[in-house]
C-alpha cells in the first residue's frame, strides 16, 4: 500500500473542489490500493469499515437472492465512490462488491474519517452533501433501470386488475 496525498486525490472526480485542509485529513485516512480481477472487496452485511474512491478497473455490485444466488444490481467504475455505508450507523453493506477486472483505488479508513468529521463540522457537511449526490443519482438509475425493464416486459409486469 503506497501512502496517499492531497495532490493525488484532489483530482478524483468525488472531491473535486474540496479545501485544503479537508482533502489533507483525507490523504491521512488514505493508502493506495489495488485488487486483482474476482477479489470481493466486501460482503453483503460486513462491517463498513472502509471506502474507496476507484482511479481505474470497474466493481460489480451484488446481492443474494433467494433461489438465484448472487445477482448484480450496479456496477462502479472509474471515477466513483465505492461504498457508502460507512458514513451512517450501523455501519453494514447493504450489498457485496466484487472487481470485474483490476481495480486501482483510494482505500479510506472510516473511523478516522468519521472522527475528522466528528470534529470538523463543514467537513462532514462537505462529505455528506457529496455522498448525498452519489445515492441520488444512482437512485435515479436504478429508477431508468426498472421503468427500462417494467416497459421491456410487457403485459406480464403490469399489475392485475382487482
Amino acid at each position: 500500500m503506497i501512502e496517499v496525498t492531497r495532490p493525488a486525490i484532489a483530482e478524483h472526480p468525488f472531491l473535486r473542489g474540496m479545501t485544503p485542509g479537508h482533502l489533507d485529513a483525507l490523504a491521512q485516512a488514505g493508502t493506495d490500493v489495488c485488487f486483482p480481477a474476482g477479489y470481493r472487496i466486501f460482503e453483503d452485511g460486513g462491517f463498513a469499515g472502509k471506502f474507496w474512491l476507484i482511479q481505474s478497473g470497474r466493481v460489480a455490485l451484488d446481492m443474494c437472492v433467494p433461489g438465484e444466488g448472487r445477482v448484480i444490481i450496479d456496477t462502479v467504475g472509474m471515477g466513483e465512490l465505492l461504498g457508502c455505508s460507512w458514513l451512517f450507523p450501523p455501519y453494514r453493506w447493504a450489498f457485496g462488491a466484487v472487481c470485474a477486472g483490476p481495480l486501482e483505488a483510494f482505500e479510506f479508513d472510516a473511523a478516522a474519517v468519521r472522527a475528522g468529521c466528528a470534529a470538523d463540522p463543514l467537513f462532514r457537511f462537505e462529505l455528506t452533501g457529496r455522498l448525498l449526490r452519489v445515492l441520488a443519482r444512482r437512485l435515479q438509475s436504478t429508477r431508468a433501470r426498472l421503468i427500462a425493464r417494467s416497459v421491456a416486459g410487457g403485459a406480464d409486469s403490469a399489475p392485475a386488475d382487482e
